[in-house]
């Protein structure tokens, strides 16, 4: 029987010293190859805004669309653990946040969710973990809030390098199960990670935190503007598709594609059956 990967799983790979790769991912097929690959760790994110829907921004997406996303993701996802964002003001309450939590984990299936800001939501966090929901932080530039933090590397100064620690144990202190910290300079992130004992998750954050979130559009090239500088395209796959749907499309207009072989048979006594009706 396979066993689902835990919070507890994810922590203890930390202890080890085992480094955690997470994948961001948004349908059933990516969710089946990530599983088959083994990731231990898939985040259902609002990026999917971005990268599945063609907003500018991950603003415009709700709980429902987390939902929808979360459904096809844990219809593939047997042994990950499954984080899913919550969307842009849908916690920004407790109570917003404790329904919210609930309905991705009821209708969607995920296993824990992920929340981003730092002291601002520790209400939030305090109350959602108190309840058996385990919650991720998120750090550093956060998407959410891209129109009042810009999209940048963020603490660079040492102020706001030390409100990001502090931001980091507070909510260590609240009940998260681990943190992600997106686009903050190298050493930052790696004081964070020998400061807190829950996993450190970096996506832009430099190698030494305990493991990294990458998006799966990122790591495959499936489009082909500019990848992020902390993204690594692992592969060309947007080219080879592109390839193959040109190759279709030539064969179509060729008459080369479908073939007779290709097509279902009918007896010829059956044809002729058919015609003597028609005449």
């Amino acid at each position: 029987m396979i066993k689902r990967q835990t919070v507890d799983g994810i922590r203890k790979m930390k202890v080890a010293g085992e480094r955690i790769p997470m994948l961001t991912v948004y349908d059933y097929p990516s969710a089946l190859i990530a599983e088959r690959a083994g990731i231990p760790m898939l985040l259902v994110g609002d990026s999917a805004g971005m990268v599945v829907h063609g907003y500018d921004t991950t603003l415009p997406m709700t709980v429902d669309d987390m939902i929808l996303h979360a459904k096809m993701v844990t219809r593939a996802s047997r042994s990950a653990l499954v984080v899913v964002d919550l969307p842009f003001m849908s916690y920004a309450t407790v109570p917003d946040a404790i329904s919210s939590a609930r309905r991705v984990m009821q209708e969607g299936g995920g296993q824990a969710i992920k929340l981003e800001g730092g002291q601002e939501i520790l209400p939030m966090v305090h109350r959602l973990t108190a309840m058996g929901v385990p919650v991720m932080g998120h750090l550093g530039l956060t998407p959410q809030a891209q129109h009042q933090i810009g999209l940048k590397v963020q603490a660079r100064e040492a102020s706001a390098a030390r409100q990001l620690l502090d931001d980091a144990l507070a909510l260590e202190q609240a009940g998260a199960f681990a943190i992600v910290l997106e686009v903050v300079p190298a050493p930052l992130a790696e004081v964070i990670t020998k400061r807190l004992s829950i996993p450190v998750i970096g996506i832009g954050a430099g190698p030494h935190c305990d493991g990294e979130v990458q998006v799966w559009h990122d790591i495959l090239g499936l489009y082909d503007n500019k990848t992020p500088r902390h993204a690594k395209r692992f592969a060309e796959i947007g080219a080879a598709i592109e390839k193959t749907v040109r190759e279709y499309a030539e064969d179509v207009r060729a008459g080369a594609f479908p073939t007779s072989a290709q097509s279902a048979s009918m007896p010829l006594d059956t044809l002729n059956e058919v015609l003597k009706a028609d005449c």
